[in-house]
């Protein structure tokens, strides 16, 4: 029965070794989607002159967390030394695409359909975690620069 569990701790060392970037990946963004879902909401209730403005609380909610985002997973996840400006560059189209999609479709949902915009707002979250590994896995934080 020993053997057995031995074995199992075994087992699920190497799988955790084979795939430890995807490991730390999902962890850093459990982090960054805790960070980016409170973000936003907090901006909203502790700004009130700019919920009118619910738009330009997603322009400065989406520069803090793009950079917190950038850093946790270059340092973090993948591990890259230098290439500051390449990677932020390649890290930032990613999520400049995404921020432009959702500004499109906020004012839509908010004004259009009467959603909230904090719920508006969290229905992207989504389409960043699916897209997002792939990008920066291949993309961004290619695995030439990935020091393990």
């Amino acid at each position: 029965m020993k053997e057995g569990w031995q074995r199992c701790l075994e087992n699920g060392r190497g799988l955790a070794n084979r795939h430890q970037i995807k490991i730390r990946f999902i962890l850093v963004g459990i982090l960054n989607t805790v960070v980016g879902l409170a973000v936003y909401p907090i901006l909203y209730f502790s700004l009130p002159p700019l919920r009118s403005h619910y738009l330009t609380i997603l322009t400065i909610s989406q520069v803090l967390c793009v950079t917190f985002s950038f850093l946790t997973t270059k340092f973090m996840v993948f591990r890259t030394s230098g290439n500051y400006m390449r990677e932020f560059g390649k890290f930032g189209t990613f999520h400049l695409s995404i921020y432009l999609v959702n500004l499109a479709a906020l004012p839509v949902l908010v004004e259009l359909a009467g959603m909230n915009p904090v719920w508006a707002q969290m229905l992207f979250t989504g389409l960043v975690i699916v897209s997002s590994y792939f990008w920066h896995s291949r993309i961004t934080f290619s695995s030439r620069n990935i020091l393990n």
